[in-house]
């Protein structure tokens, strides 16, 4: 599944060229032009990551940054901040903000998706083969096998394919919509509440250790995997 990237820029010519960069090289795109376009995009499904324009109509992109690193939903997708204030405290500004990282205009598009790419596997660090490891539960890609504690346990696809996903994307609630997304994939047609039945077999196969506590339902949302209670 591609990522999905949104563009907030105001100057029309720069935001259709970095779509278009960003689409030769596999990206998905959505392009707003100011701040309050940005806010009303920002939902679920939620961008993998946020490029953001310094100065916006309506706000700027520092304040929009501040608000989204303020809120539980939208506190860890990553954000890029363009801009042509070059100056150290600037910069600091932007950090300051929340930003992960800040590119100064003008800029090569090579540079541009270098950065992109950095920054999704500075946030995502986890390939799709390497063998992940979370407080004694175990999953190899590669292998199809799962273990606690070096014991090995007994998962369906399904639920391995989705004990993947929460092991690479921790810390972050998920809608059931998004999971269905990203789980079982756009083109196939499966209820809603499948998801339930699924996260219940997999608290089940995980279940003797305290690791079922890692998959936590929150109201409302969705889902997070997290080892934390509070």
């Amino acid at each position: 599944m591609n990522r999905q990237i949104l563009v907030v820029e105001d100057e029309a010519p720069i935001r259709e060229m970095i779509s278009f960069v960003l689409e030769q090289n596999g990206f998905n795109t959505i392009e707003v032009q100011d701040y309050d376009a940005a806010v009303a995009a920002i939902k679920e499904p939620y961008p993998d990551l946020i490029l953001l324009d310094w100065m916006l109509p309506g706000g700027t992109g520092v304040k929009l940054a501040k608000s989204l690193k303020q809120n539980e939903y939208t506190r860890n997708i990553p954000i890029i901040m363009l801009t042509a204030r070059g100056d150290e405290e600037d910069k600091v500004k932007g950090f300051d903000a929340g930003v992960d990282d800040y590119v100064t205009k003008p800029f090569s598009p090579k540079e541009l998706i270098a950065r992109i790419k950095a920054v999704i596997r500075r946030v995502s660090p986890t390939s799709l083969e390497e063998v992940i490891e979370f407080q004694g539960l175990t999953l190899d890609p590669v292998a199809h096998r799962v273990s606690i504690n070096d014991k090995s346990l007994d998962l369906g696809p399904t639920e391995f394919r989705l004990l993947h996903f929460f092991m690479t994307h921790t810390e972050r609630v998920y809608s059931r919509e998004q999971l269905l997304d990203n789980v079982w994939g756009t083109n196939v047609y499966v209820e809603d509440r499948t998801v339930d039945v699924h996260i219940r077999r997999l608290r089940k196969a995980i279940t003797g250790y305290g690791h079922e506590n890692f998959i936590q339902t929150v109201r409302g949302s969705g889902y997070r995997f997290s080892s934390k209670f509070n």
